[in-house]
């Protein structure tokens, strides 16, 4: 499985507005290209001057389906990202392969 991880920064005045936005549109919108299974959004448990900062992470079965986003969806959807909030928020990504997976059913 491949984890694509995309930490952002936060204005605190944007904080509650692109909490929304990413959970009622950007998220399903990704979800809906095909290419990730799951996505999550974690809040960074640490102090973040002047907003927080969390971590969006999508999972894909295949690097051929991390690509494909890449190719086919990603430009457009960073770009809508950008148009929405700017320098409001800030970005870095990093890309995962989960090795192992536990839970704590048994």
């Amino acid at each position: 499985m491949i984890l694509y991880n995309v930490t952002v920064s936060v204005d605190a005045a944007s904080e509650k507005d692109w909490l929304q936005w990413m959970k009622e549109s950007h998220l399903p919108e990704i979800l809906a290209t095909g290419h990730f299974v799951e996505a999550k959004i974690a809040r960074i448990l640490a102090e973040e001057q002047g907003g927080k900062a969390y971590s969006v992470q999508y999972f894909a079965h295949s690097m051929e389906a991390y690509e494909a986003y890449e190719k086919d969806h990603a430009p457009r959807l960073r770009a809508d990202h950008q148009e929405k909030f700017g320098a409001r928020t800030a970005a870095f990504r990093t890309l995962l392969h989960v090795i192992h997976q536990a839970d704590g059913q048994g």
